[in-house]
């Protein structure tokens, strides 16, 4: 029993080791505000600004297409949200077409918001791999941030809404 809790606590250890290594280089989660934008919407002429999110906590969650691990991650982020676990929003980055990026969202059949990145988007962000989020507050502040596969529970747990 000891050597299987010692495992598990190097396991550990080592997971969020790496993850910290991994986000090093993210914006800070120091409830530093959040770089402005005003992206196009996929399915719409209209542009959304993040001051639309003022007064409810988001998750900022950035994607590629092509990104295998996005595709197993965006459906634990649409289940929280249909849930009303969070507030989120997608951003696609890393894209070589609108179709591409629409084909992508109809596969998953996701619902939420999606926004047109680009190359200054990810540059803002500090977006070097995918998938990528950031948790924003009410005053669109930083409040957390990861990368990588986040579990429908991780995601609740990060980006919980005080409502």
């Amino acid at each position: 029993m000891k050597k299987f809790f010692f495992q598990l606590v190097v396991i550990a250890v080592v997971f969020f080791a790496v993850s910290a290594y991994q986000e090093r280089h993210l914006l800070s989660a120091d409830h530093s505000p959040a770089p402005y934008f005003s992206l196009p919407q996929l399915h719409s002429d209209a542009r959304f600004s993040i001051k639309e999110l003022q007064g409810q906590k988001t998750v900022l969650y950035f994607f590629a297409p092509w990104c295998t691990v996005c595709k197993l991650s965006m459906p634990n982020l649409q289940k929280a949200m249909d849930r009303g676990d969070v507030h989120a929003i997608a951003i696609a980055l890393d894209y070589q077409s609108q179709a591409q990026v629409s084909e992508f969202v109809d596969d998953l059949q996701l619902t939420m918001p999606i926004l047109l990145g680009s190359e200054y988007t990810a540059q803002q962000y500090k977006i070097s791999a995918f998938p990528t989020y950031y948790v924003i507050d009410e005053s669109l502040s930083i409040s957390a941030r990861a990368m990588g596969y986040s579990t429908e529970l991780g995601i609740k747990l990060r980006g919980k809404s005080d409502d």
